[in-house]
């Protein structure tokens, strides 16, 4: 957990600071077929926030709403206090809102210097990617290795690694343990762990409850479109949420199958 366990969910109330990212009644979905409905949700700087759900539940139309591809059908989207709900996704990750998708988001044939160089973002004044380096050393290492020639969880960290180029406040990852085997799935989390160290907010969807949970600062439950805040993840239990909100499409540790 981070130094964000220390702030309140939610709106800022009396404390003076804005949440990094925050979504008020937001409705969202795609044509006229609604998914999201009435969505409050906050994240505080340096908050580490989970959201949880079954497969089908709105989790990836909710990061993709606030990162700005899809545009709310009502509600407003808040980032540091101002409202982005009407900004473009490159203006939305201007102002420090950054999604990292499902799928590692990598150009498999440029090595990763070249990966890290065309994910800087032209804002970010940047004359080496030390910073990217310094949280993911393995990466130095493998500089000027093509990405497609990276283990699964290296290329993860390279997707994760855009984060931190760009200066992000808040940042979005979408099942980024999704197809690995169980000793990436550590490195993955290992990688999360470095960017909260970082004072990097995250919003975190993720199959494996217990990681999720013992990262976590604050969590969300997301069913059929509706969210509502769980609270502190000490108060929780991750069979518990399996058996009676989640579903069996998310799995404990031991569960893990995946073959990369």
């Amino acid at each position: 957990m981070t130094a964000g366990s220390a702030v309140a969910q939610g709106s800022p109330g009396g404390t003076g600071v804005h949440p990094v990212l925050e979504l008020r009644g937001v409705h969202a979905g795609y044509d006229k077929v609604a998914v999201l409905r009435e969505v409050h949700l906050a994240v505080q700087p340096g908050q580490v926030v989970a959201l949880l759900g079954p497969n089908g539940a709105g989790k990836t139309t909710l990061l993709r709403t606030a990162a700005g591809p899809l545009r709310p059908a009502a509600g407003s989207i808040r980032s540091g206090g101002t409202d982005i709900t009407d900004q473009e996704p490159n203006a939305r990750a201007r102002s420090g809102v950054c999604l990292i998708p499902e799928g590692r988001g990598v150009f498999r044939n440029l090595t990763v210097a070249e990966n890290l160089r065309i994910s800087t973002p032209s804002w970010v004044k940047q004359s080496d990617y030390e910073p990217a380096y310094e949280a993911f050393p393995i990466l130095r290492d493998r500089r000027e290795q093509f990405a497609g020639t990276l283990s699964g969880g290296q290329q993860q960290m390279l997707a994760l690694a855009r984060a931190i180029l760009a200066d992000a406040s808040v940042v979005m990852v979408d099942e980024v343990s999704i197809g690995l085997a169980p000793v990436m799935v550590d490195v993955i989390f290992e990688a999360l762990h470095a960017l909260a160290e970082r004072g990097i907010a995250l919003l975190v969807v993720e199959q494996y409850v217990d990681r999720a949970l013992a990262m976590a600062d604050s969590v969300y439950l997301i069913k059929k479109g509706e969210v509502r805040p769980a609270g502190h993840p000490s108060g929780l239990s991750a069979g518990h949420l399996r058996d009676q909100y989640l579903g069996a499409a998310l799995v404990p540790d031991t569960a893990a199958t995946a073959t990369e």
